[in-house]
C-alpha cells in the first residue's frame, strides 16, 4: 500500500458522506461542528472512520460490533458493492437490521450464499478471497498481534475473554486486516500480551508457518489511526483526532510508539456519516453506545 494511499483512505471524508462524546476525541469533535455532530459518542467515531478505510474494498470478513457497525456504514457510503462475509457460512449478506450474533437469522434473508464451514474457511479464506478482515481485541502489540483469550495469568486470569473463534483463520488468509478497539491505553496497547490467541504474519513465519495476507494494516481508536505495510514493520502512528496530540497517544501505548514524519488530522465524522449510522445502520442502538 501506497504511502498516498494510506493518507487518503485514512484521513478524507466521503464526499457528503456519499449520499456527548465519551472519550477524549469524541468529545473534541464538537469544535467546528455542527450540534448533532457534536455530540458524537466513541463508537460514533470509531465507526464512522473504520468506515471510510474500506472505500475501494469489495470482500469483507466482519466480526460483530463495531466490524459490523462499520462495515455496514461503508456499504452506504464508501463501499456500495461490498460483500460482506460472517463467520456462520453467510457471504453477501443482506440483513434488514443489525444482527445480534454472527448465527443471526437477519443474516440468511436476502444473502447471496450460507456456506458450511469447510467451505468458509477452506475455500473462501484459504482461497486468498477476503480483501479486508475487520478484527476487534483486547490487547494488541506492536506487529499487530492480538489477544481475545485472558487478561493476566492464563491459570487465573483478571477476566476470560471469548477467544479466537475464526480469528486465526481471518488473520492469517485475508489481504489485510483492519482492527477497531475501544480503549487506547497501555493495558490494551501493550508491549507483550498476557496471550496470543491471534499471531500476525511476523510471529506466525517465526513458527515456519507462511500465511497469506499482510496482517493488521490498520488500527482505529478513540486517539487516532496506526498502520503498518506489513511482515517486517510495527505499527506507527499516522493520525490523530481533532484535539489529541502525538504525545498523547505515543503516553498511551506500551511500546514505543513510532510516529509518521507527518502526523495528519482525522476529519471528524459528518452530518450525513451520523444520520445514517444513527437512523439507518443502527436505530435500535445495538452496537451503538
Amino acid at each position: 500500500m501506497s504511502a498516498a494511499h494510506e493518507k487518503e483512505s485514512a484521513l478524507t471524508i466521503p464526499d457528503g458522506a456519499r449520499t456527548g462524546g465519551d472519550g477524549p476525541a469524541a468529545a473534541a469533535t464538537g469544535a467546528g461542528t455542527s450540534p448533532a455532530a457534536a455530540q458524537v459518542t466513541s463508537s460514533e467515531l470509531l465507526s464512522v472512520v473504520a468506515s471510510r478505510e474500506l472505500a475501494g474494498r469489495r470482500t469483507v470478513f466482519a466480526g460483530i460490533g463495531l466490524p459490523t457497525l462499520a462495515t455496514e456504514l461503508a456499504r452506504l457510503t464508501v463501499a456500495p458493492r461490498a460483500e460482506v462475509v460472517y463467520e456462520s457460512g453467510v457471504c453477501g449478506a443482506h440483513p434488514s437490521h443489525l444482527p445480534e450474533t454472527i448465527a443471526d437469522a437477519v443474516l440468511i434473508t436476502g444473502a447471496e450464499a450460507v456456506l458450511s464451514m469447510p467451505a468458509l474457511f477452506g475455500c473462501v479464506l484459504q482461497g486468498g478471497h477476503i480483501d479486508v478482515g475487520f478484527l476487534g481485541a483486547a490487547q494488541i502489540d506492536r506487529f499487530g498481534n492480538l489477544n481475545t483469550s485472558v487478561i493476566g495469568d492464563w491459570e487465573r486470569p483478571e477476566v476470560r475473554l471469548p477467544g479466537s473463534g475464526g480469528g486465526v483463520e481471518v488473520m492469517a488468509n485475508s489481504r489485510e486486516v483492519f482492527v477497531v478497539m475501544r480503549r487506547h491505553d497501555p493495558r490494551s496497547f501493550v508491549r507483550t500480551l498476557d496471550f496470543c490467541t491471534t499471531p500476525g504474519p511476523d510471529r506466525a513465519l517465526a513458527e515456519g508457518i507462511r500465511p497469506l495476507g499482510a496482517g493488521v494494516t490498520r488500527v482505529v481508536t478513540e486517539l487516532g489511526v496506526l498502520a503498518r505495510e506489513g511482515v517486517g514493520d510495527e505499527l506507527r502512528l499516522v493520525a490523530v483526532h481533532p484535539g489529541v496530540t502525538a504525545e498523547q497517544v505515543r503516553v498511551a501505548t506500551g511500546w514505543d510508539l513510532k510516529v509518521a514524519a507527518t502526523v495528519a488530522t482525522v476529519a471528524p465524522p459528518t452530518p450525513a456519516e451520523l444520520r445514517l449510522l444513527r437512523e439507518d445502520v443502527d436505530p435500535g442502538r445495538v452496537y451503538l453506545r
